[in-house]
Order: C-alpha cells, then structure tokens, then sequence
C-alpha cells in the first residue's frame, strides 16, 4: 500500500491539488507543503500582504462551559476566569513538569472550544475524555488561517466586525449562513484570524478568500519558516514530555492565580516540579541563535561553549533559513548557567561553527493589540 493510502486527507484537498499544492505527509495526514511560487515566496507575501493556511489537521474539541475545574487538574492555566469571548494558550503537562502538548482554549457561550495538535489529537482526546465530562469531538468543522498585514482588510470584507476585535479576541459570526468561529490569533507573529466552520461550508468560504489579489494560498513549509522567525516552538521539536514550560521559555503564560502563592495553584500533573523551577530556576533555557554565514543549523546541532573542546552545552531544536532576514536562525535549549553574552559554537558535519545568541523573536511581532 503506497504511504498516502493510509494519510488522512483534508475536506479541501481537492482545491489545494486544484491551487498547485505539493503534498507530503505530516502527522498523519496529506497536506499541502507549498504551491507554485514556492515556500520562500510565499513565506514573503505572507509578510507583506495576507496568506491563507488550511489547519484542518489539528484537533477541535467543544468541552462544557463548566468544565474548567476539571480542566485546570490537566493544565496550569486559569481556565476559570477565561472570559467568554477571549482565548488562552495553554499545554498540557505530565507527572515531570513536561509538555504533554500545547493547545489553545477559547470560551463561547456554550462551551470551552479547545484547539490541539494534529499529532497528539487521539492521546489528548483520551487524556481529556478520562478526566472531563461530556468531550464532543468536532470532526465536523474545518479550520483556517488567514495571516499578514492585510488580514483583516480582507477579511472585514466578507464578515463585518471582524476588524474590531483585539488579538486573542473570539467571536461568533456568520457569513451567508455559515456559522463562524473566529478569534484573532495565529501561528506568524503576524496579525491574523483562525475561522473554525462546518466542513460544507469551507471551500465556498476559502475560494472567497482566494478570490481577493492580496490573499494567496501558504503550504506548511512557508507556516514553519514563519513561526521559526517568530520564536514560536513547535511540538515535538521545541517542546515535548522531557521539556518543561519553564525550560522552553513559557512561564509567562501560566496566570498568577496559579503560579506558587496563587489563590489556586498547583493541582496538576507536575505542579510541584514547575513550581520549584519557576521560584528557583529550570536546569536549561530556550533561547535564539544567529548563525555566522548562510548555512542553517538544523534541529539536533550540538551547541558548545569552546570553539575546540568541551562538553556540549545544549542543542539545537528548531533551525532553518529565515526569508525576511536573509538568514539562517535557530531555537535552542542550553544550559542555564550559560551568560547570555557568552560566545558559543555549533557543530555542524564535524566541525564548529560561531553563533551569536538572542532573545527570540527573530523578527517582532505584529499582533493587534
């Protein structure tokens, strides 16, 4: 049986094939790697004007409006006092202080709409349904993205009122009686909108999209290069079982009601782990590297702190070219006892080469406030 027999397919695959797309296989699914024009080119116009991403692969879950109690014994998040009409990231952790997956969770007024990981969809479904009621699996809605500068001009134009929402912001709409859930988000560093919608309703509403000059179709290798330059890990790469939130650089998005101290901290699976590392500090540290030269420094690069010698000091998780600035960028998890200035080297094909370390984002980010 050839590999793609066994690949799940997206609801729009016929259009991706009708649009140019190449296929590869990606957690468990066929998907669209790149069109015509090419990763980098798209990676660009994704920059510069508003590209559109099918994420259909990834996980929706609709969960109970009342399941945030339960739901915060699996996570460090506030879950509690999400607001209706406001998402949150999150992840999931196991008895370690590692990262199970990361997910957003958004709160409509009938329910929490939980967003996972294509790859860790079945065992978070499980994970959920073994300690939350009632877990009702969207297989029925599809999910896009719509990224860049002009996301929501473009936007705004099918469906009034989308430009007035803040990042992080949800809202039901509809557009010629298509139930819309969006919320201003995304995957860049970009501005843009996630629209989760009835798997009837998609291609109609992404060929609307397509039908403006400013919007163009993005494969997930322009998605990987985008979320590389903004310093957004990715799971199974820079995050995973053996990496804590704190390790990878995301104490930032567990709330103060549930760090150490907090009116309902602890009471999830290694709690007692991460509150130590938050108060005290974690054994290695995410940080940003800047290759000398063009030549990339790929996930699995040793990272010393000698140019001849030593033991390695860390690795490299996610790297690749960075199209916007015309050069190689890399994630990293090193030890924490390493300066921030401290001169470090990457060892690539046997031998060591200079890197300049920084705090990610490579390039900002242009969320709308």
């Amino acid at each position: 049986m050839d590999e793609t027999d066994v690949l799940e397919h997206l609801p729009l695959r016929a259009l991706h094939e009708e649009l140019g797309g190449s296929f590869v296989p990606f957690a468990g699914w066929e998907m669209p790697v790149r069109y015509g024009p090419g990763v980098m080119a798209e990676h660009l116009w994704c920059r510069e004007k508003a590209g559109l991403f099918d994420v259909s692969h990834m996980g929706q879950v609709m969960l109970p409006a009342d399941a945030g109690e339960a739901l915060e014994a699996l996570l460090p998040m506030d879950v509690i006092g999400l607001q209706e009409g406001r998402q949150r990231y999150a992840f999931f952790t196991n008895a370690q202080g590692g990262l199970l997956d990361d997910l957003m969770i958004a709160r409509h007024a009938e329910g929490l709409h939980l967003v996972v990981n294509a790859a860790c969809a079945a065992t978070d479904i499980a994970h959920l349904e073994s300690h939350v009621p009632d877990v009702r699996v969207l297989s029925d809605r599809a999910l896009l993205a719509l990224q860049g500068p002009m996301a929501a001009t473009v936007l705004e134009r099918l469906v009034s009122g989308v430009a007035e929402l803040r990042f992080m912001d949800v809202a039901r709409l509809r557009w010629e009686g298509v139930d819309l859930w969006i919320s201003r988000s995304g995957y860049t560093g970009e501005d843009g909108f996630e629209i989760s919608l009835p798997v009837e309703g998609a291609e109609g509403f992404a060929r609307a999209l397509l039908r403006d000059e400013h919007v163009a179709p993005i494969g997930l290798g322009a998605r990987d290069t985008l979320r590389l330059e903004a310093g957004l890990p990715l799971y199974g790469q820079d995050l995973g079982p053996e990496i804590t939130p704190v390790e990878a650089g995301l104490t930032w998005a567990i709330q103060k009601v549930r760090r150490p101290g907090g009116a309902r901290a602890g009471g999830y699976p290694g709690a007692d782990v991460i509150a130590a590392q938050i108060e005290g500090g974690a054994p290695r540290k995410r940080i940003g590297l800047l290759p000398e030269g063009r030549a990339p420094m790929r996930a699995g690069t040793e990272v010393f702190a000698a140019e001849i010698g030593g033991k390695r000091v860390g690795v490299v998780t996610s790297g690749g070219f960075a199209p916007s600035l015309g050069a190689p960028v890399a994630l990293a998890l090193i030890e924490a006892g390493i300066a921030d200035d401290a001169a470090l080297w990457g060892e690539v094909r046997g031998r060591r080469l200079p890197v300049a370390s920084m705090r990610p984002p490579f390039v900002a980010h242009r969320y709308h406030r």
